[in-house]
């Protein structure tokens, strides 16, 4: 339709011009002496129009010129940053393929032609993480400095690499000097960031920092609720070994920590074993009663016999009272034959044992037996079990080894 218009309009002007010039009998008189021209005022306006014509292309032909080597130089830079661009994105597919020589390669070539630091700085982590992929540490450092140099502003993106990579190579010493140098330039630190931090705490053994660190990553819900709690009751197990030789901080510590992490089975055995191990017989009782109340555990009622006392007659009938709830525990069996034994109940001793083998037999339970037929004079059935005793414990580890 408007093509209709402008050709209906073109029709109009073209009329209009011919009864123009049919009606115009004017002219115009040039003087240039000695010269005199006469020209009709139709020839004249057609002349003019012709040369604005004229002129207008002259006009843009010459700033057409003119703006040429500028837009040959930006044609030039866009071609480059489409290139560049191009290279960038190659880089990180092969990379995400984990195709990490072609990675290397592509953000290498990218990284030369120097499009933006930012940009630059991308091409060097994702070459600097292919580097390291393919084992070439020294070139994958060579690119985290090369970011740094084209980079220097874009901390955050080259420490975290940095960081990652170094816990990747299991120096987390050196990674957490890099996260705390983080820290010091006032980033925020996000929860990738206190998760790299975790690793490298847990890989320098500093397990108070890391329950400090997963108390911040619990309140951001950055792991399962089930993981939180077994790394921290990791964390406790570890703290409680390294007081071991320090009675009153190993006390200090078990209080401090909470009723919900007392209930775990590995942090209440760990806290057992340590207080037998100083002679607080009575603390490593309780502690195995209130978990096993909360909770049952084979493995921590076998620790119940290990630390005696002199009421070991207390620690039988509480035994006996479990015994009703598990009546088929081997463990829970064979802890009844030794507190027995140590009470010199030589009958109920055996009946115990006798239990705990029928249910499953195992090395410890024939060395009791063993032990105690030494003590009521049948040698002949404490050699057999001392017999039958070792070639379980081969047995296991030939299936260890």
């Amino acid at each position: 339709m408007k093509w209709v218009l402008w050709l209906l309009a073109l029709f109009a002007v073209a009329v209009a011009v011919t009864l123009a010039t049919r009606y115009n009998t004017g002219y115009v008189l040039v003087v240039a002496q000695p010269y005199r021209v006469e020209l009709s005022l139709n020839l004249l306006a057609v002349l003019l129009v012709v040369l604005v014509f004229i002129a207008y292309f002259v006009v843009r032909l010459a700033i057409i010129a003119l703006r040429l080597p500028t837009e040959v130089s930006e044609f030039r830079l866009r071609r480059r940053r489409e290139k560049a661009r191009e290279m960038l994105l190659d880089g990180l597919k092969a990379f995400l393929e984990g195709r990490y020589a072609k990675a290397e390669k592509a953000s290498a070539a990218a990284l030369e032609l120097r499009e933006s630091p930012m940009a630059g700085a991308i091409n060097a982590m994702v070459a600097a993480r292919s580097a390291h992929e393919l084992r070439k540490y020294s070139q994958r450092d060579e690119f985290i400095a090369i970011a740094e140099n084209i980079a220097p502003e874009e901390v955050v993106l080259r420490l975290m690499t940095q960081a990652e990579l170094l816990l990747d190579e299991r120096r987390p010493g050196e990674a957490l000097k890099i996260l705390q140098s983080l820290r010091t330039t006032g980033a925020r630190q996000h929860t990738a960031a206190l998760r790299l931090e975790l690793k490298a705490q847990q890989g320098s053994k500093n397990w108070d920092a890391v329950l400090d660190l997963l108390r911040q990553l619990e309140q951001r819900n950055a792991f399962d609720k089930a993981l939180i709690q077994q790394l921290r009751c990791s964390a406790h197990v570890e703290n409680l070994k390294s007081r071991i030789l320090n009675p009153h901080a190993l006390k200090e510590y078990w209080q401090t920590i909470s009723s919900v992490d007392k209930k775990d089975s590995k942090v209440a055995a760990t806290a057992a074993r340590a207080c037998t191990a100083i002679g607080d017989c009575v603390t490593a009782h309780q502690i195995i009663e209130q978990s096993l109340d909360r909770q049952w555990d084979s493995e921590l009622v076998g620790l119940y016999a290990e630390c005696l006392e002199t009421d070991t007659i207390r620690q039988i009938e509480r035994a006996e009272a479990w015994l009703e709830s598990h009546p088929n525990d081997a463990c829970l069996l064979l802890a009844l034959g030794k507190l027995c034994v140590h009470c010199e109940l030589w009958g109920k001793a055996q009946n115990y044992l006798e239990a705990s083998l029928s249910v499953e037999p195992s090395h410890p339970t024939h060395l009791m037996l063993a032990q105690l037929n030494e003590k009521i004079g049948r040698p002949e059935l404490a050699k057999n079990h001392y017999s039958k005793g070792l070639e379980l414990a081969l047995k296991r580890l030939e299936h260890m080894g």
